[in-house]
């Protein structure tokens, strides 16, 4: 693929080797549907062979998201879905390899709500950095189905087991200070701050010792590596929700704004 491939992802090449990649459907929250959710899956391997590029900063359009969850009508089509599951499953897990596979430094640039594929970039880019006003949450149980996406691989590294756990079980949203706090994201600035900084941070690696650099991330990976039988176990566990009829109840009552009535919680 070549970068005038993709339709809703933003490519702007700065000075210093930096490619600036930006989620590209303000109209929607730059939420993922079945095209940009692929998309996500074969960007990196696109930056990671361009010469060109030393390190990449993604963020989102617009001042609200970074990327608010999965459209829903794409995340509908899945319910009950073989086929659809099946190849969603295996994005999923193109995702979280693909960045860890690309060698040149992430840096994900946080600039509002996070949520889903687009959460799952921002958290395993090796650097993040989130604007104050911003909130993530990994939001699948509010959705009815196991925290998946990238969690299982990342969360416990970054925050620790009792924060990842009431953070993923309870789906409450966590600002940029508190992920700041609790080590979620490697640093919080004010949003007006938040590309500078990104550039500031992306400008200090393209200047410094790329083998060094790219060997120090592919190092610390092994870290998540020898966590792959646990994401790939959480990632199974939340494509066979979408079996249940619990989904079904966590679409409605995402797409009616109200409170989820589970069957699973029905006495």
């Amino acid at each position: 693929m070549n970068y005038s491939d993709f339709q809703f992802l933003q490519f702007d090449h700065k000075p210093n080797g930096i490619l600036l990649i930006t989620i590209n459907r303000p109209e929607v929250m730059n939420a993922t549907n079945a095209r940009l959710h692929w998309e996500l899956t074969k960007v990196w391997g696109v930056a990671n062979d361009d010469a060109k590029t030393k390190v990449v900063v993604i963020t989102g359009a617009g001042d609200k998201a970074f990327s608010a969850g999965g459209d829903l009508n794409w995340v509908n089509d899945m319910v009950g879905n073989p086929a659809t599951i099946g190849n969603v499953m295996n994005e999923a897990s193109d995702i979280v390899y693909n960045v860890m596979a690309c060698e040149k430094p992430v840096i994900s640039a946080i600039n509002g709500v996070a949520v889903g594929a687009g959460l799952a970039v921002a958290m395993m880019a090796d650097i993040s950095i989130m604007a104050e006003e911003a909130k993530i949450t990994d939001g699948h149980v509010k959705l009815g189905v196991a925290a998946g996406d990238h969690a299982a691989i990342c969360w416990p590294l970054l925050c620790g087991m009792a924060k990842a756990k009431y953070y993923l079980m309870t789906a409450e949203f966590v600002s940029g200070k508190e992920a700041e706090r609790i080590g979620l994201v490697s640093l919080c600035v004010p949003r007006a701050q938040l590309m500078d900084k990104a550039m500031e941070v992306a400008n200090k690696l393209a200047s410094g010792s790329q083998q060094a650099i790219r060997f120090t991330k592919r190092s610390l990976n092994g870290w998540m590596h020898m966590a792959r039988p646990i994401f790939e176990s959480s990632l199974a566990m939340e494509m066979l929700c979408f079996f249940g009829d619990d989904v079904k109840e966590g679409v409605a009552a995402v797409r009616e704004k109200r409170a989820a009535n589970f069957p699973s919680a029905k006495v």
